[in-house]
C-alpha cells in the first residue's frame, strides 16, 4: 500500500506539470522484497523418493528509483526571439548562484539589465550565449546555434551556442525550476554544436512542452488506485480471518 501511495504521488506530479515547459515525466520503479521460505508437505518419500518442495511467500514490493523519461515534447510556436526549443538530444547549460552548473530543456530565455541571457529565474545561460546590448535588432538563432544580431550602431555580431548532453540523461538529478544537476549516474557533460554529431537542432520562436501524456497518466492513476484498494482489501480479509480463528479457539 505504501508503494502504491508513492506511485500515486509520482503520477500526480506528472499531471501537475503537464503544461510545464520542458518537463520530463517520471516513472517509479519497483522491486520485490525478500521471500519467506518454508517447507511444504511433500508426498510419501517411500513411494516416489520425492523431497519436500520449498514454499516461498513474498513480502511485498518497495520503490527503488524514479526514472526520468527524456522523450521529445511537442514544440509550440511563441514567436519570441529568445524562445529556443531543442529538437533532439541536448540541454542548455545554466550557471547557478553558487557557481555550479545546471542543465535545462526550458528555452524561455530573457535578458537582464546588463543584457545577459538568463532563465525565467534569472540564472545566466552559458554555452556560448553572449550578452545582447540594448537596442540590438534582427536577433536570429539558426538551427545549428549561430546567433546573429545588429547592434544599435549598425554593426553585425555573430556568436555560437553549444549544447550539453549526457550518456545517461535518466541519471540526472532534478533540482526544481526545470533544472537538472550532473551525477555519477548521468556521466559528465559533453559539449557540442547543435545539429552536429548527434546533438539536437535549435528552433527559434518555439518552446518544448511537457512530454506527459494525460491519457496514459490517467490510466496509470486508475491502475495504481485499484492496486491500492486490492491491497487494502487483502489486509482486511487477513484481519477478519485472524479474528474468526481466535473466536473458534475460544
Amino acid at each position: 500500500m505504501e508503494s502504491q501511495q508513492m506511485n500515486l504521488d509520482v503520477i500526480s506530479n506528472n499531471l501537475a506539470n503537464v503544461n510545464t515547459t520542458g518537463y520530463k515525466m517520471s516513472k517509479l520503479q519497483f522491486q520485490d522484497l525478500l521471500y519467506q521460505t518454508t517447507r511444504a508437505a511433500g508426498s510419501d518419500q517411500g513411494a516416489g523418493n520425492q523431497l519436500p518442495a520449498s514454499l516461498q511467500i513474498g513480502q511485498g514490493s518497495i520503490p527503488v528509483s524514479t526514472e526520468r523519461i527524456f522523450t521529445q515534447g511537442t514544440l509550440t510556436q511563441t514567436g519570441g526571439n529568445l524562445d529556443v526549443a531543442i529538437q533532439g538530444n541536448g540541454f542548455f547549460e545554466v550557471q547557478m548562484p553558487d557557481g555550479t552548473l545546471a542543465y535545462t530543456r526550458d528555452g524561455s530565455f530573457k535578458t537582464n539589465s546588463q543584457g545577459i541571457i538568463v532563465t525565467s529565474d534569472g540564472y545566466p545561460v552559458q554555452g556560448g550565449f553572449q550578452p545582447v546590448p540594448a537596442g540590438a535588432t534582427n536577433i536570429t538563432i539558426s538551427a545549428s546555434g549561430q546567433v546573429n544580431y545588429t547592434t544599435a550602431s549598425g554593426s553585425p555580431t555573430t556568436s555560437q551556442i553549444q549544447l550539453a548532453r549526457f550518456n545517461n540523461p535518466g541519471g540526472l538529478d532534478a533540482v526544481g525550476h526545470n533544472l537538472y544537476k550532473e551525477t555519477t549516474a548521468s556521466g559528465t557533460a559533453e559539449l557540442g554544436d547543435p545539429a552536429q554529431n548527434g546533438f539536437g537542432e535549435l528552433q527559434q520562436g518555439y518552446l518544448e512542452g511537457s512530454n506527459v501524456s494525460v491519457v496514459q497518466e490517467m490510466v496509470n492513476l486508475i491502475l495504481a488506485q485499484r492496486a491500492y484498494e486490492v491491497n487494502s482489501k487483502a489486509i482486511q480479509a487477513a484481519d477478519q480471518m485472524m479474528q474468526d480463528s481466535n473466536n473458534l479457539q475460544r
